[in-house]
């Protein structure tokens, strides 16, 4: 086969580049199935508070838990995929859990180094704050050079202000950084794909428009409200 403080909720909505790189602590696994994948979910720490998140009403995701009692070392990670795969083959390991996971780029790339040496397909699932989260590091150079194989670049919004409106950034000019993100990706030769989830009012060709220009592929992502997350833990519990 083919990488300060705490406060409550232990799911954090970090305020600052300072918060989002200090270690939170938060119970729940660190590796989990969904769509034939193997997610890896390394921090619950996020760089933004979107208002459609997960997190806000539920602590799961394809019914497992997701809430860490602690962020995971590197070691611990890998473990945790291991044993996901004894229960069977995945189509690719992805960086994907409630948390950012470019806050803790050490840990991406190393994981992502050990799933290449194993030929083990990678994939990164970000809200596209890299640069800004690790202002002297070329992020999508040094994901392309441990062995990463795609990126998936949560966009949302095809303008500045309805950005900031719906994921509510910790940074100013958040916008542009994703799309030169996004340009990086695709100059780094890594597998781009840029997405928007479907909320009222989102100008879905907008973000079309904008993955095309940059050489990304789009994909549109369905809105899960709290309702449906009740109507759906209400139809398992019948």
């Amino acid at each position: 086969m083919r990488p300060g403080r705490l406060r409550p909720p232990a799911l954090m909505r970090v305020s600052t580049l300072e918060e989002a790189i200090t270690t939170s602590h938060a119970t729940g696994k660190i590796a989990y199935r969904g769509k034939g994948n193997i997610y890896v979910n390394i921090t619950n720490r996020c760089s933004s508070a979107c208002e459609y998140c997960l997190r806000d009403f539920t602590d799961e995701a394809y019914g497992e838990p997701l809430k860490l009692d602690h962020e995971p070392p590197v070691e611990e990670i890998e473990q945790a995929i291991e044993l996901e795969f004894l229960d069977g083959p995945g189509d690719e390991v992805a960086f994907c859990g409630f948390g950012e996971p470019t806050i803790r780029l050490d840990a991406v790339l190393a994981v992502t180094d050990w799933l290449r040496l194993r030929r083990i397909p990678s994939r990164l699932v970000t809200n596209g704050h890299g640069r800004l989260l690790n202002p002297d590091v070329d992020v999508a150079a040094t994901l392309a050079a441990a062995g990463l194989d795609a990126v998936t670049i949560s966009l949302n919004a095809a303008d500045p202000q309805t950005y900031d409106l719906i994921c509510r950034p910790i940074f100013s000019k958040t916008h542009r950084a994703v799309i030169r993100f996004a340009e990086e990706c695709v100059g780094h030769g890594l597998n781009t794909t840029l997405t928007a989830v479907d909320y009222p009012g989102a100008d879905i060709e907008g973000c079309r428009a904008i993955a095309k220009a940059v050489g990304a592929a789009f994909r549109l992502r369905g809105l899960v409200s709290r309702e449906d997350r009740e109507s759906a833990t209400k139809k398992e519990a019948e």
